[in-house]
């Protein structure tokens, strides 16, 4: 870490604002806050002298001569002439290390993106005065979400920063009003699963053939909209190894991957795009909320979030992936315990705290919920995380109808809202709305296919169907996402045993015990019951004998395993399995209860006397 890199992004914060992409640069700066003090202290003591003013409306003027003559060529954009800003190697990342100086070694192929940067000419139209005036109050009229005004304005200028902000104004009045449109075509939405924006292929025209980082990434964005998902990967790829900084860049390209196969960005993994991306900082955060997006974070990505946090002890955004990890791996109180933290830091900060109503939901903490949604409901109603924590506060209270409504709500604020889907599908089960739940779920695939809750929700909607075909299907999506979860394998038998396939019902329960908790006893009674019903009754013993192990060794009643206890004995004594002292053992277990099958117990061990066992 150096005086460069906490420059580099201190400059990012500016040029993703000046451009208008405020969630990169609200991003960019509770990063920099995140940085220790000591970092920011030795980066303000050392920090390189500029070559040159920034080439940006916000820029001082008063140099600039208003000769009539044509003006000096500018210079080049600060971030152009900025060192490489790899934060962290690799290597020290795949060690779980952190990143206590910068060593020129580990600068892997960011050194080489950045002299490739350094070929790019971002600014390839000298600016002038005039038009660092109109782009000053273009850029008001951004903030004021007068789209059409900016377009207007910057209409004659043809700087990279002028078209960006002009395309990316356009793309965004016209987003507007394909959603408006889509709002009022009620009665005909299931034919029209999203809105229709007819300017997209009229603004890729106008994008054409560019260098520019930031056209990239909204080039990225209009070829991924109208399904040209391989372009709008290079594009995305092209404009990071230009400029890293910008991460809504980077959230871009995660909603361009479709499957956990074709990027595989654990860390010790280079396939997929892996290859393709910079050895940079933000590539080892992207791959920790990559993973984390695919709902199967484990060791390693705790190991490399508690690197980065080592080097940007202070950031929120990631104790929040560090709680996000936890809660995914079900670690309800560690994650309950960060988001307190999160929440004492800052007691404002809205991003992802509606999986902290999920948490408190989960451990069914109903006064903490209750206070959490009342707080945050007095903060701002009109944020789709907080519908989702009054929608868990309600739900948690079995009030289903109120909970839809505020799930409803969210999604009517932002319909790209994941969670907010899902649970709206959670409370159509609840109700058994198979129809609506179905609805929602679909909205939550279209939404992002890497989820696998969607899937598993509507198998679990077509099964209250009694239409197990089809929730076969899905619970096959979802189980490719969620190898190990044991809920996926789980459900998928109990299809193929309403489907009346005992073998494939087998397979899949003992595919769930491979995850399941060593106690469990309910996935060995299936099974054996399953075996049972082929008549296998060795197999069906095995398992039978292992419930009971496992019942007695955790001092549980008799009554949960007394049929087990009845089989395995009625199995070595009648169907040759031959270990009478086993079966001598578990009948007086049951005929020393008080249980219903004593009596047949008593009965076999008096047959057993007069046989002379």
């Amino acid at each position: 870490m150096n005086a460069a890199n906490v420059e580099a992004l201190r400059i990012a914060i500016r040029e993703t604002s000046d451009r208008g992409i405020i969630s990169a640069s609200k991003w960019a700066a509770e990063l920099l806050t995140g940085l220790s003090v000591s970092l920011k202290t030795s980066a303000i003591r050392n920090a390189p002298r500029r070559l040159g003013p920034m080439m940006s409306p916000s820029t001082s003027t008063a140099s600039i001569p208003r000769s009539k003559s044509p003006p000096p060529e500018p210079p080049e954009p600060y971030f152009r002439n900025l060192p490489p800003t790899d934060l962290i190697s690799p290597a020290q990342l795949k060690e779980g290390a952190g990143m206590p100086g910068y060593s020129s070694s580990d600068r892997g192929s960011a050194t080489e993106g950045s002299s490739a940067a350094k070929s790019f000419g971002y600014l390839d139209v000298p600016i002038t005065q005039d038009e660092m005036d109109a782009y000053t109050s273009a850029r008001r009229f951004f903030d004021s979400r007068e789209f059409h005004r900016v377009v207007y304005t910057l209409r004659d200028y043809k700087s990279a920063q002028s078209r960006f902000l002009s395309l990316y104004s356009e793309y965004l009045a016209a987003e507007k009003q394909a959603l408006n449109a889509f709002y009022k075509r009620d009665a005909a939405r299931k034919h029209n699963p999203g809105p229709l924006n007819e300017s997209l292929l009229k603004l890729l025209e106008a994008i054409g053939v560019t260098d520019d980082p930031f056209l990239l990434f909204l080039k990225g964005i209009l070829l991924h909209r109208v399904l040209r998902r391989a372009e709008a990967l290079e594009c995305l790829i092209r404009s990071i190894n230009i400029y890293p900084w910008n991460w809504s860049a980077w959230l871009q390209l995660s909603a361009c991957l479709e499957d956990q196969e074709e990027s595989c960005l654990a860390p010790y993994k280079y396939i997929g795009i892996q290859k393709h991306l910079p050895a940079h900082v933000m590539t080892r955060i992207f791959a920790i909320r990559f993973i984390i997006e695919l709902n199967s974070p484990g060791e390693t990505e705790l190991k490399n979030v508690e690197a980065l946090l080592r080097l940007f002890p202070g950031s929120l955004y990631l104790m929040t992936q560090k709680a996000l990890v936890y809660y995914h791996q079900r670690d309800f109180e560690s994650a309950e315990k960060l988001y307190d933290e999160i929440r004492r830091r800052d007691p404002f900060r809205i991003d992802d705290i509606d999986v902290l109503s999920n948490i408190l939901y989960l451990m069914e903490k109903k006064t903490k919920l209750s206070k959490l949604a009342h707080e945050f409901l007095a903060l701002d109603k009109d944020r789709p995380e907080i519908c989702c924590i009054v929608g868990n506060h309600y739900s948690l209270r079995q009030e289903h109808e109120k909970a839809i409504k505020y799930f409803r709500r969210a999604v009517q604020l932002d319909r790209t809202f994941l969670s907010a889907w899902t649970l709206m599908g959670h409370e159509y089960i609840e109700i058994k709305n198979a129809q609506a739940a179905i609805e929602a779920y679909r909205r939550a695939i279209d939404v992002n296919k890497k989820d696998y809750r969607g899937w598993y929700g509507l198998g679990q909607a077509y099964e209250l169907l009694n239409m197990h075909n089809y929730a076969l299907h899905y619970y096959q999506r979802g189980a490719a996402l969620r190898p190990y979860d044991v809920r996926m394998w789980q459900a998928m038998g109990m299809c193929y045993q309403d489907l009346n396939r005992p073998h494939e019902a087998i397979s899949c329960f003992k595919r769930a015990l491979l995850g399941s908790d060593a106690r469990e006893t309910t996935l060995n009674m299936k099974i054996a019951g399953l075996h049972e019903l082929l008549e296998e009754r060795a197999e069906a013993a095995a398992y039978h004998r292992r419930c009971v192990e496992i019942s007695v060794s955790e001092g549980r009643p008799i009554a949960e395993y007394v049929k087990s206890c009845m089989y395995t004995a009625r199995y070595h004594l009648v169907w040759g399995g031959g270990n009478l002292k086993l079966a001598r053992e578990y009948l007086e277990r049951v005929a020393a209860s008080n249980v219903e099958e004593s009596a047949t117990a008593l009965e076999y061990l008096r047959k057993m006397r007069l046989g002379g066992h």
